[in-house]
């Protein structure tokens, strides 16, 4: 089956292919430099593929390319895919882009939502992490090492097979990468008892600008600050991560509510907004407004879908529950228990009963058109802005399109902004993630106009001054830079959105680092001195 989804994909590819003579400089010195600059030992020539028309490019390039609006190459600026199977392959690839004026694009699950971790119309190679996967827990100290490559279901898999009773607290979707979702501040449903990933991350690899292969002590503290939270493509490759695994019982509970707007969604999610922060931090509850189909034929509304983990059992929550959120009339059939890995599965909506061995799968082909944006949450949406929002999301005609909402609380308020580059800690009641999907390549402009003007609809009611934005959850609307450059206006707007008062600093240790500005992209860090 993914072999035939596969070969559709690179016939629409190739009859998309420009037959416009592209003009790859320094390309054939690059491969050279390549070959020298590694052993026969661990040969790279099996791990490039370079940028034609054939099936096997194509089919390397669309597996990791998770937004379909990518999913044709820029032949006029992609140069070649190096699949790294060896660390001296990345340490080549810095190396001899970096002498040969070539451009790298790191990517690890192909996850980047605007797609900058394989897209950009200046010469450019892709750096692919995939192949960099393994994963070596050890339960003595509640560690592991992860490299950049391997997925979130196949570390949570690893770690359940080492202990039932260890986690680690990232997010729910499996197929993400470690190496982009950890550098970025990636979070999940133990967030408000456990903090976020780049809370746990006590050691690192990182290739740097030179091709220098780095960890912790070798790299210095303000290196190793910087790649927690402010994204690892500005300032080196990431490697691998080793991180502390956090404690959770044999038996987690687990419930999804759904109320729709005649059923007083909008009156419950109002009280969620003052409650769901003061929960227990062992209680997550996410509230995820979308539109659904209505009783009567024809007709929409918004259903808001309650998704709660809670780290004990069903008897105490019910207690927690009934106390702090009557509203939302939970019953004791609505919970489940289960163990921390099957709730990975829960929160994928995954049917009951499906084998756990589905997160360890890799989809070779992209998912649908889509577009996301985020937002900081500090005081209690008013509910004549929930309606708002609701009229806003109703005119998305033909798309998929709902909200998330992230309560804070708990760890979170206690980690100081500074402690990491990731920044968005005490203040904030929730985090927004807003997403569209559609189907049809013709539908993209309208779908992207409609979530500016979602976006633009939600403004009031939540953080400015900037208005702050979660930088895993990229936007270029929120400000961008040509491929090419790096304009420190420009990266301040954007840069102060996703990093608040830590872009100085990040902006130093990147002048320090990559003072020549070599790992960038439209919404990298530039050095501090290009000011």
């Amino acid at each position: 089956m993914k072999e035939a989804i596969i070969s559709v994909l690179c016939l629409v590819l190739l009859v998309s292919v420009s037959k416009a003579a592209v003009t790859k400089p320094h390309f054939g010195n690059f491969i050279g430099c390549l070959r020298h600059r590694t052993n026969p030992e661990n040969p790279i020539s099996d791990a490039i593929f370079v940028a034609d028309n054939t099936t096997t490019f194509l089919s390397s390039y669309v597996s990791y390319t998770k937004n379909k609006r990518f999913l044709s190459p820029n032949y006029k600026s992609l140069l070649a895919i190096v699949a790294a199977k060896h660390v001296s392959h990345v340490q080549a690839t810095v190396v001899c882009a970096k002498s040969n004026g070539i451009q790298i694009r790191i990517r690890s699950g192909g996850h980047d939502y605007e797609g900058l971790s394989y897209m950009s119309s200046v010469p450019f190679v892709i750096l692919d992490m995939y192949n960099l996967r393994s994963i070596t827990v050890d339960v003595s100290s509640k560690k592991a090492w992860v490299q950049a490559g391997a997925t979130l279901g196949e570390l949570y898999t690893k770690i359940t097979d080492a202990s039932d009773t260890l986690a680690f607290p990232a997010g729910v979707c499996a197929t993400v990468g470690a190496g982009g979702h950890i550098s970025g501040g990636g979070y999940g449903n133990l967030m408000r008892k456990y903090g976020i990933t780049v809370d746990h991350v006590v050691d690192a690899q990182l290739v740097d600008v030179n091709g220098k292969l780095l960890n912790r002590a070798t790299m210095g503290e303000d290196l190793f600050w910087a790649i927690r939270g402010g994204g690892g493509g500005s300032f080196g490759v990431i490697l691998s991560w080793k991180i502390n695994l956090v404690e959770v019982p044999k038996i987690l509970t687990v419930f999804r509510v759904n109320k729709t707007l005649e059923q007083g969604g909008t009156d419950v999610l109002y009280k969620w907004q003052l409650v769901s922060t003061k929960f227990p931090e062992s209680l997550f509850i996410r509230a995820m407004p979308q539109v659904v189909n209505g009783t009567k034929r024809g007709q929409r509304t918004i259903a808001v879908v309650f998704y709660a983990q809670f780290l004990g059992r069903t008897d105490e929550l019910m207690m927690i529950m009934n106390e702090n959120f009557p509203e939302l009339g939970l019953k004791r059939e609505d919970c489940q228990e289960m163990s921390w890995l099957n709730t990975t599965l829960f929160w994928a909506d995954y049917p009951a009963g499906t084998p756990t061995s589905i997160l360890l799968d890799r989809p070779s082909s992209p998912g649908d058109f889509f577009k996301s944006k985020s937002d900081y949450v500090k005081k209690p949406i008013p509910k004549e802005g929930m309606e708002k929002l609701w009229k806003a999301m109703l005119k998305f005609n033909n798309n998929v399109v709902w909200m998330q909402w992230n309560p804070y609380g708990g760890v979170m308020d206690r980690i100081p902004a500074t402690a990491t580059a990731f920044p968005h800690r005490k203040g904030n009641l929730f985090k927004i993630q807003y997403f569209t999907t559609w189907l049809d390549a013709n539908a993209t402009e309208t779908s992207l106009k409609m979530m500016k003007e979602f976006y633009e609809v939600a403004e009031p009611y939540v953080s400015s001054n900037p208005r702050e934005a979660f930088f895993n959850y990229r936007d270029m609307d929120v400000g961008s830079n040509p491929s090419g450059e790096t304009n420190v206006d420009e990266a301040k707007i954007y840069g102060s959105k996703y990093f608040l008062g830590n872009l100085k600093r990040l902006m130093e240790v990147k002048a320090k680092y990559d003072p020549e500005n070599f790992f960038k992209n439209e919404q990298s860090i530039p050095p501090a001195r290009l000011m």
